[in-house]
């Protein structure tokens, strides 16, 4: 891998992984179209790393809180009712499911997963869902407005069955083309739950998982393909973009829809589907990498 290589890539990681497009989809993407090897699975975990640290930096005093809370509550259990310490065992109980499925069918991601077809459906069955979950969402704001209709929930009101689910909705991203933020935050709409709490819930969620990914994936860096210097570059520059791209993405949701996401994910797909289609692209291109 090139540094320019590693420039484009990393820049790509920061700047998808927080929209409900698909980081790891892009990053396969964007090697295909330049005709550049697949820098594979372990490259998108690790380069993830950067990314996670833009979230613990932007979201440093609620993580600060949650980690207080959750300590404190293991010696006084008077604490344990407390909200920031149960937010703490629910981003452990949410882990859990992309953990086990993750270790499970490593073979199967780093492989079978990243077919282009594959992604191209992901990318469009996934779009049409945030697109639903988006419309529900919109239809109690609005609806708030003028006439009885049910509260959305805020992360007050989450427990370990919406904690599970979240979960689950996360695992689903193992697959490339899902998006972690776009499931996790399509599950938290379709429960009921803001925009704004889906989302926070999501970045805090996320946390555990892509780090320890990360760190799992780190004894591959030197092997084939994916070399040191590259690899953290790519992940310097996706820390960097990534925190930007957090704070815009915070900021826009709070009076925006999930819709031109909705539609870009549908077209890409689309365009996917013909390209592989017409021979342009090989559903496998640049697979060897390893």
């Amino acid at each position: 891998m090139s540094w320019f290589e590693s420039f484009i890539l990393g820049l790509v990681q920061g700047l998808t992984e927080f929209l409900p497009i698909s980081s790891s989809a892009h990053l396969r993407l964007t090697a295909a179209f330049a005709g550049w090897e697949d820098p594979g699975a372990a490259f998108t975990a690790i380069t993830q790393i950067g990314t996670e640290t833009a979230v613990l930096i932007y979201f440093r005093k609620d993580i600060a809180r949650i980690v207080t809370a959750w300590f404190a509550s293991l010696r006084d259990k008077s604490m344990r009712g407390d909200h920031d310490a149960q937010m703490g065992w629910l981003v452990i109980v949410g882990s859990i499911p992309i953990g086990v499925l993750g270790v499970t069918f490593k073979d199967q991601i780093e492989g079978p997963f990243r077919d282009l077809r594959l992604i191209a459906t992901t990318l469009i069955v996934m779009g049409i869902v945030l697109g639903v979950a988006d419309r529900l969402a919109a239809r109690d704001e609005i609806g708030g407005r003028h006439r009885a209709i049910r509260e959305r929930k805020t992360l007050k009101d989450l427990g370990v069955r919406d904690g599970l689910i979240y979960g689950a909705c996360q695992a689903m991203a193992l697959i490339p083309g899902v998006s972690r933020s776009g499931a996790t935050i399509s599950g938290g709409l379709l429960m009921g739950y803001t925009r704004e709490a889906a989302a926070r819930y999501s970045f805090l969620l996320a946390i555990p998982a892509v780090l320890a990914s990360g760190v799992f994936e780190l004894k591959d860096a030197g092997e084939g393909h994916v070399s040191w210097g590259p690899t953290i570059f790519a992940t310097l520059i996706a820390f960097v973009v990534g925190y930007a791209v957090i704070a815009w993405f915070m900021k826009f949701i709070t009076t925006k829809s999930f819709m031109p996401f909705v539609i870009y994910r549908i077209l890409l797909g689309i365009l996917l589907f013909a390209l592989v289609g017409a021979g342009v692209l090989s559903p496998h291109a640049g697979e060897s990498a390893g």
